[in-house]
């Protein structure tokens, strides 16, 4: 086994400074994912960071490391290709529940039912709130948003038993306030061979009143902390339904089978970015022409 080198925290910190609201949960998940590859000594060369359109996706822009900030709900596609193009890499995808599941839920079932070997961060703060405050897929039923002036008429997204159902190998749940068990999920996550979802409880400060740090610190209680082994898919959607005055954060399932990568032929013989084309120039510039 090779020895994992920490690397030194200030290696990760991107040319600008985040922009967000002061207080924002995403400065938290930020801090806790720079901290993970650390620890895990992973390089910014090694690492790529994906997102879509939201606050949260503006996250590559504060770490160093390879980025790419994409189309709205588009992030897991884009990811899926960076990633087949250089299956080495690890690939981190950050985003919001609004780019996430809402227009990009058919992105993340179908990555879930391939087991695609990314780490998705959602930072869930239960509204949309880059386009100041609509409600959202994961907004409780009964909450006043500018978008439902009286009251959010649908029941909430459940994205842990969606990922369950869907396939993905290692389904968590953190809290932007409990940075050390953040930053552990995050770390082990990355660490995973498969498709890894972390549901990031990420307060929005300026329009989600409800849904605050007081409001969660009350309630989030770590799996951890109990005697539960997140071995059993039926369980674990138990455990995954637990809503009210105590809410369940950490890991609620992990199992391993093949991923994506592992059956495609293509990357038998190491990344494609370092394989060759087989192609003469002349030939290269035809095929290119073709599509002009």
């Amino acid at each position: 086994m090779a020895t994992v080198v920490e690397l030194p925290l200030e290696l990760y910190k991107g040319p600008v400074d985040p922009d967000w609201c002061p207080g924002c949960g995403d400065f938290g998940v930020l801090r806790a994912l720079q901290r993970a590859v650390a620890k895990l000594g992973i390089r910014p060369k090694d690492l790529l960071v994906v997102s879509g359109i939201g606050c949260s996706s503006n996250l590559p822009g504060y770490l160093h490391a390879y980025g790419f900030h994409g189309l709205h709900g588009r992030a897991l596609a884009q990811a899926t290709g960076m990633k087949l193009g250089n299956h080495e890499l690890h690939v981190v995808i950050t985003g919001g529940d609004g780019d996430g599941y809402g227009i990009g839920i058919q992105h993340f079932i179908h990555a879930m039912r391939r087991n695609l070997d990314l780490t998705y961060l959602v930072m869930d703060n239960q509204i949309y709130g880059l386009t100041t405050g609509q409600a959202s897929p994961t907004t409780e039923r009964g909450d006043w948003t500018k978008s439902t002036p009286r009251g959010c008429p649908e029941d909430p997204l459940n994205p842990l038993a969606l990922a369950l159902v869907c396939g993905a190998t290692y389904v968590a749940r953190g809290f932007s306030g409990e940075q050390e068990h953040l930053t552990s999920l995050i770390a082990q996550g990355i660490q995973h061979r498969g498709f890894a979802l972390i549901d990031v409880f990420s307060p929005c400060v300026t329009y989600n009143k409800h849904n605050t740090y007081p409001w969660f610190k009350q309630r989030v209680y770590a799996l951890e902390e109990t005697d539960y082994e997140p071995t059993d898919l039926v369980q674990a959607l138990r455990k995954a339904q637990e809503w009210g005055e105590r809410i369940p954060i950490g890991l609620f399932y992990r199992t391993s089978r093949p991923t994506y990568e592992d059956g495609e032929p293509a990357l038998k013989h190491g990344p494609l970015v370092r394989q060759r084309l087989g192609l003469t120039p002349e030939e290269g510039e035809a095929l290119l022409q073709e599509f002009m």
